[in-house]
């Protein structure tokens, strides 16, 4: 089975709706931090210029990328610079600490 990693970066004013819209598709688990920095947005009356940001990981099947990407999308989705950004990485073996073996597609 392929696995992917889906990485957002999304304004954190947003994050509860998200995590609303993931539970609502089925998403078993996510992991979210705290996050500064600046891209296409930057707080130019920060003395830093950076802006927090919320990070959302997700690991998962590529079979389902497709709808967590769109999902994540759909519910951050302001219309402005920083609304934020979806990343999907290629994930070459998931393990289960508590377990100690290889994940399955029936545990993500």
């Amino acid at each position: 089975m392929k696995y992917r990693k889906v990485t957002a970066i999304i304004r954190r004013d947003r994050l509860e709706k998200v995590e609303h819209k993931l539970q609502q598709i089925g998403v078993q688990g996510i992991s979210v931090t705290r996050v500064k920095g600046y891209g296409e947005y930057a707080d130019f009356y920060a003395r830093d210029w950076m802006t927090s940001y919320a990070r959302i990981e997700i690991f998962t099947t590529a079979e389902k990328v497709d709808g967590i990407a769109e999902a994540i999308m759909d519910a951050a989705h302001v219309g402005l610079s920083g609304d934020g950004i979806v990343a999907v990485l290629p994930v070459e073996k998931l393990y289960r600490i508590r377990t100690k073996s290889e994940a399955t597609t029936e545990q993500i």
